[in-house]
């Protein structure tokens, strides 16, 4: 079970960081993707973060501005979010595999076998 935690309301230019915490498993072997889907819109891939060395990859929309981190020791995967724009409202969630690879992989949905519950950000003035 992967748990979100972090989402909240926040101002243009603000930051948040999303956590992303399993249960019953360690994520250390696990790819973790982050998606989102805002209101009226389909789900998309926002950013990946590889098991083994840590490597990430981010969508053009959230590019200088998301990093993704893991701390293996406390079995989570964080998604740091700077400079949030108001397009970035949404319902984010992450999502694990062992089968994942994240440079090739990563940004299909369907590759997940473990989801979370989701966690609302929303940016507004």
């Amino acid at each position: 079970q992967l748990v979100e935690s972090g989402g909240g309301s926040v101002q243009p230019g603000e930051s948040l960081r999303l956590s992303c915490a399993a249960s019953g498993f360690t994520l250390d072997y696990f790819a973790v993707g982050w998606f989102r889907q805002a209101p009226g819109k389909e789900r998309e891939w926002v950013s990946c973060i590889s098991s083994l060395d840590g490597r990430t990859y981010y969508a053009d929309a959230v590019k200088g501005r998301f990093s993704s981190s893991r701390d293996n020791t406390k079995n989570a995967v964080y998604l740091h979010m700077n400079s949030l724009k108001p397009e970035d409202t949404a319902v984010y969630y992450c999502a694990g595999d062992k089968a994942v690879v994240a440079g090739s992989s990563g940004k299909d949905p369907e590759g997940y076998g473990y989801w979370g519950q989701g966690t609302l950000v929303t940016v507004s003035s």
